[in-house]
């Protein structure tokens, strides 16, 4: 098995290297560099630049509109996206229900939403986890009675990624309560416009308002809004889950992290000499550099076997723990690195011109608002314990 690039993907690198520099706005770039929260209209403007350029559904088989690329080539993609400061492509549309209307949805549905997944016009979001109902998603309660060519939903869901922002959210729902839980859930395309939905706010603990509750009274969902059969929607949910849990481990992202964090050691002094020669913060930057190229072999592995034919199983799981695991501690050693500076923001970094002081070094304004930000990242898209169960069950057997 041959982990490294050929010359035809290394030629394909540089393509996609020299069109970031010249695509993408400088202004999203300096944004993403310096981790400032990104406006809706800032993600949909680097959403059209690459629809523009046939590069949007990268993921995607030609026969739905996409590029055709092979799992290397997009792994090349996103670690180039990366290492420009790009804005991360929303996932919950293009990387998470695409694939499900592409293998499951009818001929309809596929000509219906994937096209506006791509042009802007329908922003998605998700509706899984419940109070109640996270690790543990089979315990879901909002119900969904049919009732002639509607259904009837009602119930709640929780901590739902930019839903304010959303015109239609993806839902799983129950709608038999016979047999085992997992065989009475089915998966509904709901309109966020439609009469009784409510979206509340979430504070996070970083100040922002990334997550929100969406409540639903007595909502009307047309019956060909049901995406495959009726009480089939686990079978969806769990294929909807492995691409999620993949898109997270962010191989590329923490490579332009770590890249950040040792430049920045490189700078800061402590008792007069840079904190990159402290034996004891060196140590921890050096472990961590180990795990994360553990990582990427381990990704080229999948992605190699993936060329091959096969499908990520258990690899999956395993790449998304040590995703976010290592992403975690990259950024408990910026904040470590700046030390009290980490504490303090200036607002006006973020305004076009600024030219003041920083009161944190260029680029890591917003280093504290990011480290709680990324304490979710262990939990959302199953959280690390559930999978370590799932990697025992699949490779153990236990």
């Amino acid at each position: 098995m041959d982990l490294n690039f050929t010359q035809e993907e290394l030629a394909f690198r540089d393509e996609v290297r020299a069109w970031m520099a010249e695509a993408l706005p400088k202004e999203l770039a300096t944004k993403v560099r310096n981790e400032a929260p990104l406006s809706k209209d800032d993600m949909l403007q680097w959403q059209l630049i690459l629809n523009d350029k046939g590069w949007l559904t990268y993921t995607w088989p030609t026969e739905f509109g996409g590029t055709g690329w092979g799992p290397v080539k997009q792994f090349i993609f996103e670690e180039e996206m990366a290492y420009a400061c790009a804005p991360r492509i929303l996932p919950f549309g293009l990387r998470m229900l695409g694939p499900v209307l592409m293998k499951f949805g009818s001929k309809e549905q596929q000509d219906y939403y994937l096209p506006r997944m791509c042009d802007g016009t329908h922003w998605w979001c998700q509706g899984y986890s419940e109070p109640g109902a996270g690790s543990d998603l089979a315990s879901l309660k909002t119900a969904a009675v049919r009732e002639g060519d509607h259904y009837i939903v009602n119930g709640q869901k929780t901590w739902t990624t930019l839903g304010q922002h959303a015109d239609m959210i993806f839902c799983l729902v129950r709608t038999s309560n016979e047999g085992k839980r997992q065989e009475g859930i089915s998966f509904l395309l709901i309109d966020m416009k439609t009469p009784g939905i409510e979206v509340r706010p979430i504070q996070t603990i970083d100040g922002g308002h990334e997550v929100n509750e969406v409540w639903f009274t007595d909502v009307k969902v047309p019956v060909e809004n049901l995406v495959g059969e009726q009480d089939k929607g686990w079978t969806y949910a769990k294929y909807l889950l492995t691409h999620e849990r993949t898109n997270i481990a962010g191989v590329g992202k923490s490579n332009q992290m770590l890249d950040r964090l040792k430049d920045l050691a490189a700078t800061q002094k402590r008792n007069g000499k840079p904190l990159a020669e402290d034996p004891f913060f060196a140590a921890r930057v050096a472990k961590v550099e180990i795990e994360l190229m553990n990582m990427e072999v381990t990704n080229n592995r999948v992605l190699s076997q993936a060329e091959a034919g096969g499908a990520p199983g258990a690899e999956s799981s395993m790449l998304k723990i040590l995703g976010t695991e290592i992403a975690q501690e990259i950024d408990d050693l910026t904040r470590r690195a700046l030390g009290s500076s980490a504490l303090a923001l200036t607002p006006e970094v973020d305004e076009p011109g600024y030219n003041g002081d920083f009161v944190t070094p260029e680029g890591f304004g917003h280093a504290s608002e990011s480290y709680f930000n990324h304490r979710k990242t262990t939990i959302y898209g199953g959280s690390n314990e559930i999978q370590k169960n799932i990697i025992t069950k699949m490779i153990v057997g236990l």
